[in-house]
């Protein structure tokens, strides 16, 4: 009977032991393809050296860079610990005029100051978190939409930056065709250090703390964990780099106006690329993003700048969410399909 057992255990073993060079195996090649996206990535900008006309395309991979920043940052939040903000642009208009302030003022350009810009929006994260976050569920949302209003508010007659007309930027002295260029590149690294920042926390204490609290604050707080330190500070994360977002893409409008930064539609934005995409997830908001940008370009395409193209995008969304309840990322892990190379969780 112990030799039996003994055997059994052996090949249980084994089997394990195997599984786990497949899993390996499989884990090194979603790696490899990771890797060869991100290296297509960094060498498309060459393309311009060719001739052609690529900038159109080296813009739309730059909103989406920008949006994967943003939506990665406010999974945090809205994401791991379940706080829905409706206001999180606010840091994105914060990091814009951080940063063009002193562009305008001084001439340092906004590849230097985004992190600083980064910084100040989580300053300002952390501050308003403390106030915010006393509340929650729908409460908190339209807390979050009347940050919102009273930011567009404030920064519409604030004359020192321009008030609702805005200031100018200076211009990059690069020829047209190359100048799409450090922008793509500088927008590139943050929405990859947001995409990595969003995986450290995933797999960290605080981030078990954060999914805690999205599934029962009440039952958190008695296990020990510090809800109102974590979702403060995850406020205050998530600030950076929509802040830092909002810095690079302010010197690439070349101008700062409220209306640029403080529109729903920004935030709305975030929220439905990470809910499309799978929130909660690491990969989730980068589907979403993708996946967002190419319907609505679709149906620009198709229908052109009007309505039409909105209500296709939103049709989208609803068969979408029909058949996806926890985004995409979200619903195919639970069903088993989800491919590797999307399984960063």
């Amino acid at each position: 009977m112990d030799q039996q057992r003994s055997i059994e255990s052996v090949l249980a073993e084994r089997s394990a032991y195997k599984a786990g060079l497949a899993g390996a195996r499989r884990g090194g090649g979603s790696r490899v393809a990771l890797l060869a996206v991100f290296g297509v990535l960094l060498a498309f900008p060459l393309v311009q050296l060719t001739g052609g006309n690529w900038n159109y395309p080296l813009h739309l991979m730059l909103y989406c860079f920008m949006y994967i920043a943003m939506t990665s940052g406010w999974n945090i939040l809205g994401g791991f610990a379940g706080y829905i903000s409706i206001g999180h642009n606010v840091f994105f208009c914060v990091g814009g005029y951080f940063s063009g302030m002193l562009l305008a003022s001084y001439g340092i350009p906004s590849f230097v100051t985004a992190p600083f810009a980064g910084v100040a929006a989580m300053a300002v994260g952390f501050c308003i978190g403390l106030i915010t976050l006393r509340v929650r569920g729908p409460a908190f949302i339209i807390s979050s939409i009347a940050l919102l209003m009273v930011a567009r508010i404030l920064f519409d007659n604030w004359d020192f930056v321009g008030g609702s007309n805005g200031i100018s930027l200076p211009r990059m002295e690069l020829p047209v065709q190359y100048v799409k260029i450090p922008y793509y590149y500088a927008m590139l690294a943050i929405a990859v250090a947001a995409v990595l920042a969003s995986y450290a926390i995933r797999h960290s204490k605080f981030g078990l703390g954060l999914r805690a609290i999205s599934q029962d604050e009440i039952k958190a707080e008695s296990a020990g964990i510090d809800t109102r330190f974590y979702k403060i500070l995850a406020f205050a994360i998530s600030a950076f780099f929509v802040g830092m977002a909002g810095a690079i893409w302010g010197d690439y409008m070349t101008y700062l106006r409220p209306n640029i930064f403080l529109i729903i539609l920004v935030a709305a934005n975030m929220v439905l690329m990470c809910i499309l995409g799978g929130k909660g997830t690491v990969a989730g908001p980068v589907v979403g993003t993708v996946l967002l940008v190419a319907f609505n370009e679709f149906f620009v395409a198709q229908f052109g700048a009007s309505q039409i193209n909105i209500l296709g995008t939103g049709i989208v969304m609803i068969l979408a969410l029909m058949f996806f309840p926890n985004g995409i990322v979200g619903t195919l892990r639970r069903m088993g399909r989800l491919p590797r190379i999307l399984d960063w969780d």
